[in-house]
């Protein structure tokens, strides 16, 4: 004998309510063991530096450990695939940058996942303003000195970057297009041998990111010249913008921000946004980071994915316009 349909209805519309509260009970409870928050860089660079503020300040929120895992590989490419192949559940997260989301995807002719759909945007964490800084021991200590020598020896001298289409390469380009001052690319896997080799004097200069670099800037490991982004650093207040610095359209901006695996429930990532707004927002932290020469930047997963977007745009027209490669020798 059939159910009366109403009947029926009663029962489809308790079904529902009850698939629908799953995801919402799952977030309720999140986390409630260990997360993994993987950085796709070797330590040292600003987004790892990021990472362990963020990573230290959740687990006191969550009173569960959140445990940075550095998997360094192929500009980036190596622990994001780890992450876009992880479980779907919020325990392994991505610590992405500019680089992963919006500039991979068009350096490299084939991933192994499709930025796009791998990833669900979380939240931004912070802005990464970059500096052109030198060694010590270069004979340019300004900005318009190093673009004399770059104009007057084409290629003589050199800059390091962490990679191949990296944000500090990618600064790079735009300086040298704005100025017409050409000098001879090497790429590290990494920042942090990066910064070793200006530091000694054996590459002479490099844009870095602010935050991660600071404390070699203020110590005189670095002769910071000049910073790429439309005001001075909180942290370094007496180093010029390029602009006030006599140079226009030379400005770069990065970013760090948090992502999941394509497929985390909804619920989920809405929590983690608004953990990580919470956090980020604290004086504490504030102040940590801005002293440090970050900014903190934190949003919803929509303003976030509309970002990523904004820069997808931008960054994909910039790349072609320059010719740039992953394998190519620059």
């Amino acid at each position: 004998m059939h159910k009366p349909l109403s009947a029926s209805l009663a029962m489809l519309a308790a079904c529902a309510a009850v698939a629908a509260a799953g995801p919402a009970q799952a977030a309720d409870a999140y986390p409630d063991h260990r997360v993994t928050l993987i950085v796709p860089f070797v330590p040292g660079g600003g987004t790892d530096s990021g990472a362990r503020v963020l990573a230290t300040k959740l687990s006191e929120k969550w009173h569960q450990s959140v445990v940075v895992e550095n998997r360094g590989g192929a500009g980036g490419i190596l622990g994001a695939d780890a992450v876009a192949r992880a479980k779907p559940d919020g325990y392994t997260l991505l610590m992405g940058n500019v680089g992963t989301q919006s500039i991979n995807p068009y350096l490299y002719g084939k991933l192994p996942y499709d930025p796009a759909k791998a990833f669900v945007p979380i939240s931004m964490v912070a802005d990464l303003p970059l500096i052109l800084v030198t060694s010590p021991k270069f004979k340019a200590t300004d900005l318009k000195q190093i673009i004399a020598l770059g104009k007057a020896e084409p290629n003589a001298y050199s800059y390091a970057s962490s990679g191949i289409g990296n944000s500090t390469h990618l600064a790079m380009e735009v300086f040298e297009s704005a100025s017409g001052a050409r000098f001879r690319h090497i790429p590290y896997k990494g920042g942090g041998q990066a910064n070793a080799d200006v530091m000694s004097g054996e590459v002479p200069m490099q844009f870095t990111s602010i935050f991660g670099a600071v404390g070699m800037i203020t110590s005189g490991k670095f002769r910071p010249i000049a910073v790429a982004g439309p005001e001075r650093s909180l942290a370094l207040p007496d180093v010029p913008t390029m602009k006030e610095a006599g140079l226009e359209n030379a400005d770069f901006a990065s970013w760090i921000g948090v992502l999941a695996p394509a497929g985390t429930p909804a619920p989920i990532v809405e929590k983690i946004a608004a953990d990580i707004r919470e956090v980020m927002s604290t004086k504490e932290v504030k102040d940590l980071l801005e002293a440090q020469g970050a900014v903190p930047h934190t949003s919803t997963p929509k303003a976030f994915a509309d970002h990523i977007a904004a820069d997808n745009r931008r960054l994909s027209a910039l790349i072609r316009k320059l010719g740039i490669h992953a394998d190519s020798a620059q």
